[in-house]
């Protein structure tokens, strides 16, 4: 049962670095400061990546690596501030990522989740494409059935099943199946 009160809302680190990123060519020294910060964060979930570490093992290492600078990127953060314009491209990653410090932080408290959303995002990608296609479908009946192929694909994948192979034999059982029992074939 969904309960509202398990969800805590994170914020994507990711995101929080391309503010900086973009900042890069207003204020060059403060933004390589806040990518390198943001490069160690990311080489603790690598890290824990290649050594396989299960989550109590991955909390254990940020809370003694990544903890750390965090503690310090949020100092500095905090310390340059006041020392931009709000208007420029730094003064917006530093009020982007200082507005969102706390939600930023979060990942960090627990190994199961993640310092970022990409993996969501990559995943959705085709779909986010897929639904700028549907505008050129040539019908609402072709872009409804694009869609329904898309979310077959999309569940094939989620499952470990390789669409290639799922359709192959779809439309090779597909003709004798018994149309009451047609659930059975979804991936």
């Amino acid at each position: 049962r969904f309960d509202s009160k398990s969800i805590s809302l994170i914020h994507c680190m990711a995101h929080a670095r391309r503010y900086f990123d973009q900042a890069r060519k207003n204020k060059p020294k403060l933004a390589e400061y806040a990518l390198t910060e943001i490069q160690k964060l990311y080489a603790v979930e690598r890290r824990a990546r290649e050594e396989n570490l299960s989550f109590e093992q991955r909390y254990e290492l940020r809370q003694k690596e990544s903890l750390p600078v965090l503690e310090s990127f949020h100092q500095w953060l905090k310390e340059n501030i006041t020392q931009v314009p709000p208007k420029s491209a730094m003064g917006r990653a530093l009020s982007y990522s200082l507005a969102r410090w706390e939600k930023l932080m979060i990942y960090a408290s627990d190994g199961k989740l993640e310092i970022d959303n990409n993996l969501v995002e990559n995943s959705i990608r085709p779909l986010a494409l897929g639904r700028k296609n549907y505008l050129f479908a040539g019908s609402h009946d072709s872009a409804e059935k694009a869609a329904m192929i898309y979310s077959l694909v999309g569940t094939c994948k989620i499952n470990g099943i390789d669409p290639f192979a799922y359709f192959k034999n779809l439309f090779k059982v597909l003709p004798d199946f018994p149309a009451n029992r047609l659930e059975e074939l979804l991936p």
